[in-house]
């Protein structure tokens, strides 16, 4: 996965880099409940966002700014952050 805002790189993962794989998460949730088709299993978020950075460098988004969240193989997502309409 790899995260960009306003075409400067945020985040760039991929599963082999998480804690548990994904065979694991879908063991360990179905061991608690009913998996149908559809379901979705969100997995967290990999390295790279502001909360793990210091201080000086966390910038946060603003309205204006293009969000892109790409993964391979399966495509783009792109979002314009705007301010909360009053």
């Amino acid at each position: 996965m790899k995260t960009t805002v306003n075409g400067e790189v945020r985040q760039d993962s991929n599963t082999s880099d998480m804690i548990f794989n994904v065979a694991e998460i879908v063991s360990y949730i179905s061991q608690h409940m009913t998996l149908t088709p559809g379901d979705i299993i969100l997995t967290g978020t990999p390295e790279g966002v502001v909360l793990g950075y210091p201080e000086e460098k966390q910038i946060y988004l603003a309205p204006g700014d293009k969000v892109t969240v790409e993964i391979e193989k399966l495509g783009k997502l792109t979002n314009t952050f705007v301010s909360e309409v009053e």
